[in-house]
């Protein structure tokens, strides 16, 4: 039976919806922590070390979970997932789409790069000169959204109203993520998480929040939307952009209109989306995962692809 890594420390139920769609297809499928893997180099041996596949490497890996820590652990994880792929094990996000996604300052450039609208944004290392950019945004009435370089789920992110929020202006690890805020149409605080999957738009939700965050973790209400074309290719080419086998992409529309893409994420979460929509995601990553990556494997074991 082909073997399928999940790597995630908390499989929860997203793991629980992959593993499921896995078996029903056929395949084998286990959770591993990327901090229990390692390098072992050494001549005439895998030099890769995953728990449970030390005889012979997944036939496949589903990236459910990067773990945070220092430079040089997520160094580590990252040139797991690369090197995996030099192997050619198929990566499901692989490392690049990883990377250019969880750091959001090379998101904001390639989206920019590619011509797609995204909101004005600074990534610098002075503080004096986050500072003059702030400064100058209020005074012309536009608020600022500071970011943390790396995070999720509204961790760490502030909006700077007026001068005095000035003062607990911080750096993320000593580098400041700037972005005019943009106001949404309509009433309230809302956006939308268009669901891609191998350049295909399969569902989307809108998100209403308590607050101008939108988080579903955050106590966000997802709302069924019916998807429009223009947003459907705005997130399409943002996942091409990124590269991405599959994103969740979030769109917001501002006071005139238009739609602009505030984030791309590589490993989205989708158990709201799901909520409200009559689709079931985790089979339609699978099915994907298998037909592009497996269907060899598929054939000659016997396997239905």
């Amino acid at each position: 039976m082909p073997r399928i890594v999940i790597f995630t420390d908390d499989p929860g139920w997203h793991g629980r919806q992959l593993r499921l769609a896995f078996a029903d297809r056929g395949y084998d499928s286990e959770y591993v922590s990327l901090t229990d893997c390692r390098f072992a180099i050494a001549a005439g041996q895998t030099a890769i070390v995953i728990p449970g596949f030390e005889q012979q490497l997944p036939d496949a890996v589903f990236v459910r979970g990067v773990p945070g820590g220092s430079l040089e652990e997520v160094v580590l994880y990252l040139d797991i997932l690369h090197a995996l792929k030099i192997m050619r094990i198929p990566v499901y996000n692989d490392g690049h789409a990883v990377e250019r996604s969880v750091d959001k300052g090379m998101t904001s450039f390639l989206l920019g790069h590619a011509g797609i609208p995204t909101p004005l944004t600074w990534v610098l290392r002075h503080r004096s000169e986050a500072l003059a950019i702030a400064e100058t945004e209020l005074k012309n009435g536009q608020l600022l959204i500071s970011k943390p370089l790396f995070g999720s789920q509204g961790e760490g992110i502030r909006r700077i109203e007026k001068m005095t929020d000035l003062f607990w202006l911080t750096s993320s690890h000593g580098v400041y993520y700037l972005q005019r805020f943009i106001h949404c149409a309509g009433e309230g605080f809302s956006d939308s998480r268009v669901f891609v999957i191998n350049g295909r738009a399969v569902a989307a939700m809108q998100r209403r929040g308590k607050s101008w965050l939108n988080n579903v973790a955050r106590g966000a209400r997802c709302e069924a939307i019916d998807l429009t074309p223009e947003m459907a290719s705005l997130a399409i080419r943002a996942t091409v952009a990124l590269k991405m086998d599959y994103a969740g992409v979030d769109i917001i529309q501002d006071k005139n209109g238009q739609y602009l893409v505030i984030e791309v994420n590589s490993i989205p979460a989708w158990k709201g989306l799901q909520s409200v929509c009559d689709i079931n995601v985790a089979e339609l990553l699978v099915d994907d995962m298998i037909s592009r990556y497996l269907s060899d494997i598929a054939i000659n074991t016997g396997v239905a692809a």
